[in-house]
């Protein structure tokens, strides 16, 4: 029996992609097909970072593959293409920068930037390029976070400054700048300056992602960040606590008003496992964060338990996701990290030009 382009497509069709939940073909991630006698060999071209999943995608393609009357051997090779987003505004691109993700809460006290972080570093571990900028001009908390504390960065024109390195991630922030100790003091106009000198002025380098780690709130620095710079989406970070819900959805539908797309809600510490004998239980309620994203039609990316962990690992300047990358806790960032990368590959058809291919060859 001879196997044709459309047996392929077909069973491709039956295929369901694990971090999109959508079959290979409807999204639209098939490249060339070949077909020789028995012998199948499929091109799927990803729209996200998938380092940690690459294996078992190729594995799942290629089982699908030989369950195809007449074929004989079956191989799948798939590959990663990040491109840029164009944002709905004629508003210029930030130079060696992608894509922009707004990391955002409207409360403190949610763990907005412990997730910020993670999901930066979950972004390089699937194999991105990604840079982190801390955008909390009045607290910042990155440079801890990422092990920089009392690091400043160089100028090598003294116009720019080059993003310091930290576990393959480019960071910024205000705390390079100033004292630890030093508080900021400035009016709303000075910090939304700031915010756009750091941002602008920082010699970013090849960028698939920046991360934004946003103050809380929905003030200047959230709107000058909506109004000037192309932001390709938002993530918003609650607890499942009533009160935390409120002010998320606040957040959310500021970044709306201002046609800034959501790419999802990330709910964070949703169960709380006792380290010493295992109880597991919602502290802060449950499901909060599935419900925010019902009611307003958005994904929920995933969900994050309150784990000691986290809090230790983060304030070592040693994120989850590098302390323990092979942990569950890091499985959960870069799952999450993936889905929203995917959501961005998903609005293929409004990006604004193509960049170089990012392979990753299988071994």
């Amino acid at each position: 029996m001879s196997v044709s382009h459309a047996d392929v497509q077909s069973a491709l069709s039956q295929t369901v992609d694990p971090t999109t939940g959508r079959d290979y073909v409807t999204g639209k991630t098939v490249g060339a097909i070949h077909v020789d006698g028995g012998a199948v060999r499929v091109e799927v071209v990803l729209g996200y970072p998938a380092r940690s999943v690459l294996g078992s995608v190729r594995e799942q393609i290629e089982a699908r593959l030989r369950q195809i009357p007449g074929v004989t051997a079956a191989q799948a090779e798939v590959s990663v293409k990040i491109v840029s987003h164009a944002v709905q505004r004629p508003m210029p691109l930030v130079p060696g920068v992608r894509n922009i993700v707004a990391v955002a809460s409207g409360k403190g006290g949610v763990g907005k930037s412990t997730v910020a972080v993670n999901l930066a570093l979950a972004l390089a571990a699937e194999g991105a390029s990604v840079g982190l900028l801390d955008a909390d001009i009045y607290g910042p908390s990155q440079p801890q976070m990422l092990g920089l504390a009392g690091q400043r960065p160089e100028s090598a024109d003294g116009k720019t400054l080059e993003p310091l390195l930290s576990h393959g991630v480019q960071g910024m922030s205000i705390g390079f700048l100033i004292d630890a100790e030093q508080p900021m003091v400035w009016r709303g106009p000075m910090v939304t300056q700031a915010l756009e000198q750091l941002l602008r002025d920082t010699r970013w380098r090849d960028l698939d992602y920046l991360i934004v780690d946003m103050p809380p709130g929905t003030g200047d620095i959230q709107l000058t960040l909506a109004q000037k710079v192309p932001v390709t989406g938002a993530v918003i970070v609650t607890t499942p606590q009533d009160i935390a819900l409120l002010d998320a959805r606040k957040g959310l539908k500021m970044f709306e008003k201002v046609n800034v797309p959501i790419l999802g809600v990330v709910e964070n510490m949703s169960t709380h496992r006792c380290s010493a004998c295992g109880h597991e239980e919602h502290i802060f309620g449950g499901g909060g964060g599935e419900r925010l994203a019902q009611e307003e039609g958005v994904e929920l990316l995933g969900s994050l338990p309150l784990d000691i962990r986290i809090r230790e690992q983060a304030d070592s300047g040693n994120p989850t996701v590098v302390a323990d990358p092979d942990g569950a806790l890091a499985g959960a960032f870069r799952a999450i990290a993936r889905r929203m990368a995917a959501r961005i590959a998903e609005r293929a058809q409004d990006f604004s030009e193509s960049f170089p291919k990012i392979v990753i060859k299988n071994t």
